[in-house]
C-alpha cells in the first residue's frame, strides 16, 4: 500500500479530509485525526484499547503515545488495502457523529 491509496480509502469515507498534524498529513473526521501518515512506509490509525490489541501482529503494532495506547501503527509495505480499509472504518465509525453513522445504516 501507498500513501495515495490509504488517502483513497479514507478519503472515501463521509466527511473524511486531509489536513496537516504535527507537520504530518492526518485523515480527519472534522477535527479529529482518525489516522496520520507518519512516513511513505507507516500509518497510524487511532483506535481505542480493545479495537487496538484485536488487530495486533502482522503488519499492526500497538501505538503508545507515553503510557497511553492510542491506536495501531500499520506498515503499509506488508498491509493488505482490505485490512488498512477496515481500520480506517473503525477509527471513522469510533467518531462519527450518530447521524452520519445512520446514513450509511451503521
Amino acid at each position: 500500500m501507498t500513501p495515495d491509496d490509504v488517502r483513497a480509502l479514507a478519503l472515501a469515507l463521509p466527511e473524511v479530509t486531509e489536513a496537516p498534524h504535527h507537520g504530518r498529513p492526518a485523515l480527519r473526521l472534522g477535527t479529529t485525526v482518525l489516522a496520520t501518515l507518519w512516513d511513505q512506509d507507516t500509518l497510524n490509525v487511532m483506535l481505542d484499547e480493545g479495537e487496538a490489541r484485536a488487530v495486533e501482529g502482522g503488519p499492526c503494532s500497538l501505538l503508545w503515545w507515553g503510557k497511553k495506547l492510542n491506536g495501531v501503527r500499520v506498515d503499509l509495505t506488508g498491509a493488505a488495502s482490505d485490512q488498512v480499509a477496515e481500520l480506517l472504518e473503525e477509527a471513522w465509525h469510533r467518531r462519527a457523529p450518530a447521524r452520519l453513522r445512520q446514513s450509511r445504516g451503521d
